[in-house]
């Protein structure tokens, strides 16, 4: 086949409109994962404390949450038509083990969510404030249950167990379904998935709530200092949420990095090849360097440039540094001895430039939020708030920028603050480039070692089929996100809403008042 009739087959084209469907829709999840936690989370404190600012926040976060679900309830639905449109072969090969954790995911999963959403956004003058939020924890229970079915149904792709072939039949069928969940696979992959949402949350609670500390409030603000005798209810919710949020950044940047380690170890015993296409590691090297920068001629299998940093590699995979770690070549010719015989693919090696940058990029963008939530941290700590003045004593002025009406203004911390928008970026395009990576590293495996990627798609789709197809999803995808980021900042540039009597004394009993015919408050 010439490489302009690859490049435009059928399979090529369905994986890529999988995965614009998909990276499009995950930017959707963490944000869902988090936020309904953390919102939960905020409403606890309000009623645990009566302080305003915790259900001014609440209120806050819970309408951008809202926004969120719903876009991905939406671009989530879409991924399911394609099962049946261009990877039909794959539905019938595995649907009676990847239809399990699936089933469960929407009829369990779904449905806390589903029921107990609806029971927090037209509840709040129907429901007690303990019974109220606790229809939020459980919202929040169901998209974690949610994403653990979902990771359990991918990490069997990763690394089939619990399952047999029926020869007879031609397709896989579940023995062990315990088994399929609770594989170590399944399990790192979800640890490190919920810790990487819960730093994309925090994340974007610290970008936001910094927009309106350094930017809002400045307008707002007398000069005198950030936010004086601007009378705005804003200040106590964003300076809470902004702490909340840089911690979360700060405690699950740390636990994304250590459970990220623990996943790629075991990657290195289940999918050898993937690791070292993400190494750049052709050949099988004892001790194996990490690759810093590196420039290789796939077609000759080598590196024309490599920065390594030796035995660090055998560390990361064997946490020793000197244990041999596999090559992309002597893995491709073991797949070819094991499998070559059973299946016709002519190259078992990933997209190795794909895998080795989209790796790189999943690791920096996810280390970079990190630094940015400590050095947030570090400023709020050391009260450098944002674009004021410094309250000191005269003698407590640090070393930093003074200008001469003796107001500190430090350079660090205007800049910081100002450009805090993009720290709610890095983990999502984290998040991207982590799936990207997980999804191509695999190939040419749909289920690894079980079945081709070649072999999964629909045979009757043509060409033509696929691009209409992916070409009006895409369109779709455009416009969502069109409605998406303008209802993002709307909502999220009014800020807080005004609290009303009701909203401060929720009803003490189910069913709110006794005018049964009043509006509901949130809804209207």
């Amino acid at each position: 086949m010439h490489t302009a009739d690859l490049a435009l087959a059928p399979e090529t084209l369905a994986r890529w409109q999988f995965g614009i469907t998909t990276v499009y829709h995950f930017l959707f999840v963490p944000l869902t994962i988090s936020l309904a936690a953390l919102v939960a989370g905020l409403e606890t404190a309000w009623v645990r404390t009566r302080k305003e600012k915790y259900l001014g926040a609440t209120k806050f976060w819970g309408r951008l949450f809202l926004i969120n679900i719903a876009l991905g309830v939406v671009t989530g639905i879409v991924q399911e038509f394609q099962f049946g449109m261009n990877w039909s072969d794959y539905s019938r090969f595995v649907g009676d083990v990847f239809g399990a954790p699936l089933a469960l995911e929407a009829l369990i999963a779904f449905f806390f969510e589903s029921t107990f959403i609806g029971l927090w956004i037209f509840g709040w003058d129907r429901l007690p404030a303990r019974i109220h939020t606790a229809c939020m924890w459980m919202v929040a229970l169901g998209t974690v249950l949610s994403a653990y079915f979902i990771l359990a149904a991918n990490s069997w792709m990763q690394h089939p167990v619990g399952y047999r072939i029926n020869e007879r039949r031609g397709r896989a069928e579940l023995t062990d379904f315990l088994q399929v969940l609770t594989q170590n696979t399944a399990l790192a992959q979800f640890a490190h998935t919920m810790t990487a949402a819960f730093l994309t949350g925090g994340a974007f609670m610290a970008g936001v709530a910094a927009w309106h500390l350094a930017v809002k409030g400045a307008r707002q603000g007398s000069g005198q200092g950030f936010g004086q005798g601007a009378g705005s209810r804003h200040i106590p919710v964003m300076r809470t949420s902004l702490r909340i949020g840089l911690v979360a950044m700060v405690v699950c940047g740390l636990l994304t990095a250590l459970t990220g380690d623990r996943l790629g170890k075991i990657m290195y015993e289940q999918q050898p090849m993937k690791m070292a296409a993400a190494e750049a590691l052709w050949e099988t090297e004892a001790p194996a360097p990490f690759s810093v920068f590196a420039v290789g001629d796939v077609e000759r299998g080598r590196n024309v440039v490599a920065i390594e940093i030796p035995g660090l590699l055998s560390f990361l995979a064997h946490d020793n540094f000197s244990e041999a770690v596999p090559g992309v070549n002597d893995t491709a010719e073991q797949l070819e001895r094991r499998y070559g015989e059973e299946f016709a693919i002519s190259d078992w090696r990933p997209n190795v430039p794909v895998a080795y940058w989209s790796f790189r990029w999943m690791i920096g963008f996810g280390m970079t939020s990190l630094g940015l939530g400590l050095l947030g941290l570090w400023l709020t700590r050391r009260r450098l708030w944002l674009s004021g003045r410094l309250r000191t004593g005269e003698d407590e002025v640090p070393r930093l920028a003074l200008t001469r009406d003796r107001e500190l203004r430090p350079v660090v911390a205007r800049w910081y603050w100002r450009s805090a928008l993009l720290t709610m970026l890095f983990p999502l395009l984290a998040n991207s480039w982590g799936w990207i990576f997980t999804e191509t590293g695999r190939q040419p495996w749909a289920v690894y070692g079980v079945l081709p990627t070649s072999s999964a798609v629909s045979p009757g789709v043509s060409q033509t089929e696929v691009v209409v197809s992916m070409t009006a999803f895409t369109l779709l995808y455009a416009l969502l996100a069109v409605i998406e980021v303008r209802l993002m900042l709307k909502y999220a540039k009014a800020g807080p809403p005004a609290l009303t009597e009701a909203d401060l004394n929720p009803p003490e009993r189910i069913g709110g008042d006794a005018d049964s015919d009043r509006p509901m408050a949130f809804s209207y």
